[in-house]
């Protein structure tokens, strides 16, 4: 039966389309609703939010829910990887989690040949990582590396992606860390960075947040699971505001850093490091 779901068509941008990637999330829900994110249906929080064995058996629920167009936001890094890339680049995604964002991008870029590597400090997440490379077959071009990040070295890059990544390393480290990473870019090469931002307008800032939270209920989590959850990344998740990541990509190096996506407080750049 889900034969018929393995199609690979292609859209008007000339970007592949397999469309079991799009399932991975919902084939593994359906086993006794392990995969449902229902972590937080508790009245008290025991320990802050880490990216342990329990939050990877539900972490793809939880991205699909939790983070905003985060397919809309796959398919546009698609696009730009196909125009700006070259045949057989290397693109690293810093904290892969599960890997679900190379493991689309290996399905609407096809033909461009790229090499895809993950890194993440999580074993559980690239547990489940490497079980999707190998139940798709997906081996010979993706690899997953259990680190951390911030001391990575993955010198003549071509693209590194950070989707909702740099907003977990402490501030005091970030500009650090950028400046490292584009350093381990070819000259050319790309950053993609998505974070959840605030705005320094207190009124707009609180608006954003309701808008994000009436999104979530619209999704299926309650008051409850949003208001314990927002207690556990209390002091793990640090959002920087639009002007700030921006500026930070700029003192790393990058001269041309736009964002190519927006949703209220949910933002994505492309930074571009010179030819030359």
């Amino acid at each position: 039966m889900l034969a018929s779901l393995f199609v690979v068509c292609k859209d008007q941008f000339g970007l592949s389309h397999d469309r079991r990637q799009w399932y991975i999330p919902l084939m593994e829900n359906t086993h006794k609703n392990d995969g449902k994110d229902s972590l937080f249906q508790v009245n008290q929080i025991e320990e802050d939010f880490v990216f342990n064995e329990r939050v990877a058996q539900v972490f793809d629920d939880m991205l699909d829910r939790s983070v905003p167009f985060y397919k809309e936001v796959i398919l546009s890094i698609a696009r730009i990887m196909k125009r700006l890339l070259h045949d057989g680049d290397t693109i690293v995604d810093l904290g892969c989690a599960t890997g679900s964002t190379l493991m689309q991008l290996s399905s609407l870029l096809v033909k461009e040949n790229f090499q895809y590597t993950g890194i993440d400090n999580s074993s559980a997440m690239l547990d489940k990582a490497r079980l999707k490379a190998e139940l798709f077959s997906k081996q010979k071009n993706l690899q997953f590396i259990h680190g951390d990040i911030i001391k990575m070295d993955q010198p003549n890059t071509s693209a590194f992606i950070l989707n909702y990544t740099l907003q977990f390393i402490r501030p005091l480290h970030r500009e650090k860390f950028l400046s490292h990473l584009y350093t381990n870019l070819r000259p050319g090469g790309i950053c993609i960075l998505s974070e959840k931002t605030i705005s320094h307008h207190p009124g707009l800032n609180r608006s954003y947040i309701d808008i994000y939270h009436a999104f979530k209920k619209e999704k299926g989590y309650s008051e409850l699971e949003i208001a314990k959850k927002r207690e556990a990344l209390e002091n793990v998740l640090i959002p920087c505001s639009l002007e700030e990541n921006r500026a930070m990509l700029q003192s790393a190096g990058f001269i041309e850093v736009e964002p190519f996506f927006q949703w209220f407080n949910f933002v994505s750049f492309l930074a571009i490091k010179p030819p030359y």
